[in-house]
């Protein structure tokens, strides 16, 4: 653990008064009204100075650090967000877990690294690649490029953001050793999780969530190669999207959501209806959403982003395949046809890979 040192009073106090700024909501609760149990300020912990998790990054001058109680905007429209992102410049990047965490739940502040920390298409060893924006002009602000990074290492992997996920979901599968840098945002923990609570109020256990995909670097989506070239803007890039199945039965495999004895793409429809109903409630959480058949072990999964508007594919009539023979819904919705690549959102084409597909 490195220690973090005292700073001076005055230095403190100001300190105090940017990061409690930072604190402020990246975005606000609905009008509805919520339970009084709950406070709604965001207040500076006064036991202690906040622990950071690991890393010569987390060595910054830190005193303190603000903490939200439960209830506060900062764990989201659903109180199960674990995790507040500061932006680049506001503390020294890290990981700072407030000591005794929020509510009775672990709670941390992530120092974001700045964007243009980038060399290239590195940051350190790592390899990130380039975003659209650093290439060529974009058609949307939803585009531009990341304010900023997670560096997730062995020692903060394991960190919560939210109630079901960690830090360690989100990296991409790309094979390279810690540290590694992610894109993260909160409104995609804080959709997750209302979507896991709708579930659970429509009577489907959600104790285990497997993300098969979370954050991917660029050069991880265009090596995969898509002609489509769906994967060069994929939302996965942004730290605003996932692939994702339920797995509390069977661990690592999509559960029998609809309890009609087998796992098939109705079960992925269970997820659809609830973020429906999610995005009803809460139309500043919109986004897309793709449904995806049997992808090998893990079976039928689920796309959700929180890209600000709505996007739906492979829903309805029109599945998607994901397989090592893959085919995809015709324009038309009818039967689908033979393409020549995996139709799993472009990257996650990886995931399918000497996979048979089985209706």
């Amino acid at each position: 653990m490195v220690p973090i040192r005292r700073i001076e009073p005055v230095r403190a106090a100001l300190l105090c008064l940017l990061l409690g700024a930072a604190a402020i909501p990246a975005f606000a609760r609905d009008s509805s009204p919520r339970p009084a149990k709950h406070t709604a300020t965001a207040r500076v912990h006064s036991n202690g100075p906040a622990k950071p998790v690991s890393g010569e990054a987390n060595s910054g001058s830190v005193g303190v650090i603000p903490a939200a109680e439960r209830g506060d905007t900062s764990t989201g429209l659903s109180d199960g967000v674990r995790v507040h992102l500061l932006a680049p410049g506001t503390v020294a990047p890290g990981v700072y877990e407030v000591p005794g965490g929020v509510g009775g739940h672990s709670f941390a502040f992530i120092g974001l690294i700045p964007f243009d920390a980038k060399r290239g298409e590195f940051i350190g060893s790592y390899h990130l690649g380039y975003w659209p924006a650093e290439l060529h002009a974009v058609h949307s602000d939803a585009y531009d490029n990341p304010a900023g990074f997670v560096e997730v290492t062995a020692e903060n992997v394991g960190v919560h953001v939210s109630d079901h996920l960690t830090l360690g979901d989100f990296v991409t599968h790309d094979g390279a050793p810690f540290p590694k840098y992610i894109v993260l945002r909160e409104p995609l923990l804080d959709k997750i999780e209302l979507v896991l609570q709708d579930l659970a109020m429509h009577g489907v256990a959600t104790g285990s969530v497997k993300i098969l995909s979370g954050f991917r670097t660029p050069t991880y989506n265009f090596a995969l190669g898509d002609a489509s070239g769906r994967a060069r803007e994929s939302r996965h890039q942004y730290g605003d999207a996932v692939d994702m199945i339920v797995d509390t039965d069977t661990p690592g495999r999509m559960d029998d959501l609809n309890h009609d004895g087998r796992v098939d793409v109705a079960d992925v429809r269970v997820i659809e209806a609830a973020v429906d109903r999610v995005e009803r409630a809460h139309p500043e959480l919109a986004g897309g959403l793709g449904l995806y058949r049997e992808m090998g072990p893990s079976g039928p999964f689920a796309h959700i982003d929180v890209r600000g508007t709505r996007a739906r594919w492979g829903t309805a009539t029109r599945v998607m395949y994901a397989s090592a023979t893959s085919r995809a819904a015709s324009s038309d919705g009818s039967e689908p046809v033979a393409t020549s690549h995996c139709q799993a959102d472009g990257a996650s084409a990886v995931l399918c890979q000497g996979f048979r597909h089985t209706h």
